[in-house]
């Protein structure tokens, strides 16, 4: 009995060393696999880039619509055993891609395995932020937000950079299909084995550990009551409307830009390979992202988010001229194309602050943590919407004439900061 009361409060006093940075980066690879990875490989495997869009809009509807599951994470079971399950859920969708990719029908497997996928990420994103708050005391949660966070980032490297270039390797040796089946099955062992690590290294919180349950009825009371009292918060419309429009111009350019690189020159694209795209999106394009939003954490601790907010409009909105210079040019300089990418990956990561801290700011109140919830979802509907517009007009348009209407929708960034009202000291450092 001593023995394993001993070794309940080891597991529940854990290193956070031994798992946050682990656990969050099993929580931004499904994210980067869906959202970004799957339109690279359907672009290979020569999918129209109408469809491509579409398909991807699909399958961010799990993180829209995550906050109306959130509470059952909360009822059924721990956050523990809900980490576990949908990591194994996780690696089953993964090798499900693998298998189904050199099929015949190869598309619609592996779409619906990558939203059964999505829908189980969108899960585990629950109950690892629920899991980090219950097993580290608040001081402690503060000093590793930063440490989850190049967790998360190391994952959009390892997926959109590392994966994307290993499977423009494979393709050059072996069929792009066989090639992308690689890809998913290494990713598959890799999520095995942090199922294995986490199964044994994740802390027991004795949070976790209470006898003490919440009524389902009361869990739906709740939603119910954090729902309806986000819609009706004051400023709510011109808060949907920032959400919605704010980033209309960035999240078209997203998913457009990476086809853009892969198009041929005769289709109006740069004509890079996989393995440029993948070393262009996973070490250029994040290293300039994070240093836009550590530069626009600064900014905002020193003057405030309402003294930034036209500046980081204007950061998020004028780089994207890059894009009609490439798209125009053509260059077939890479260090060019680098620079290029790396100016408006900058731009993106700077102005993007300005944008999550608006989302704190609205959240402020008794049910802070669903309202921020709610917003990030309206954010995942803006950018599927966005995604699925960006394929049709590409289409009709070519990339010249999309990028200058992408360029064009920047004055809707302007209007709807010129809408919005903040304390004049939100975000600034107390002295």
């Amino acid at each position: 009995m001593y023995k394993n009361a001993t070794a309940k409060r080891k597991s529940a006093s854990r290193n956070p060393w031994a798992w946050v940075p682990s656990l969050y980066f099993a929580e931004g690879l499904p994210y980067v696999a869906v959202m970004t990875m799957a339109s690279i490989m359907y672009k290979m495997m020569g999918v129209p880039n109408d469809q491509i869009t579409l398909f991807t809009s699909w399958l961010g509807i799990p993180w829209i619509v995550k906050p109306l599951w959130s509470p059952f994470v909360d009822i059924l079971r721990s956050k523990r055993w809900w980490i576990l399950a949908m990591q194994i859920v996780i690696a089953a969708c993964y090798a499900g891609v693998a298998f189904t990719i050199p099929s015949a029908f190869y598309l619609q497997a592996s779409l619906a395995l990558l939203f059964l996928l999505a829908f189980a990420s969108a899960t585990h994103d629950i109950a690892c932020d629920g899991f980090y708050m219950l097993a580290l005391a608040p001081d402690r949660q503060a000093f590793f937000v930063g440490i989850r966070n190049t967790a998360y980032r190391l994952a959009t490297i390892t997926g959109s950079g590392l994966l994307v270039m290993l499977a423009g390797v494979l393709a050059k040796k072996q069929d792009v299909q066989f090639a992308w089946s690689w890809v998913f099955y290494l990713m598959a062992a890799t999520f095995a084995l942090l199922f294995v690590y986490h199964r044994f290294i994740l802390p027991r919180p004795e949070a976790e550990q209470s006898d003490e349950k919440t009524s389902t009825k009361d869990i739906l009371h709740g939603l119910i009551t954090s729902i309806s009292s986000y819609f009706t918060k004051k400023g709510i419309i011109v808060t949907l409307l920032f959400i919605l429009l704010y980033r209309f111009s960035e999240n078209q350019l997203v998913t457009m830009s990476r086809l853009f690189m892969l198009d041929p020159a005769s289709e109006g694209g740069l004509a890079l390979s996989a393995k440029q795209v993948g070393f262009l999106l996973g070490t250029v394009g994040v290293v300039a992202l994070l240093l836009g939003g550590i530069i626009g954490g600064m900014a905002i601790a020193r003057h405030g988010l309402r003294f930034w907010l036209y500046p980081m409009a204007a950061m998020l909105s004028i780089p994207h001229l890059a894009y009609i210079y490439l798209a125009y040019a053509l260059p077939d300089n890479f260090l060019i194309i680098n620079a290029c990418v790396a100016v408006e990956q900058f731009g993106f990561g700077f102005g993007f602050t300005a944008f999550m801290m608006y989302l704190i700011y609205f959240a402020e109140g008794q049910y802070k943590t669903s309202h921020y919830a709610i917003s990030t979802g309206i954010m995942a509907l803006g950018v599927s919407a966005a995604n699925w517009l960006a394929g049709i007009l590409e289409k009709n348009m070519g990339y010249y004439h999309f990028f200058i209407w992408v360029m064009l929708c920047s004055v809707f960034t302007f209007a709807v900061v010129a809408l919005i009202k903040v304390d004049k000291d939100y975000g600034k450092k107390k002295k």
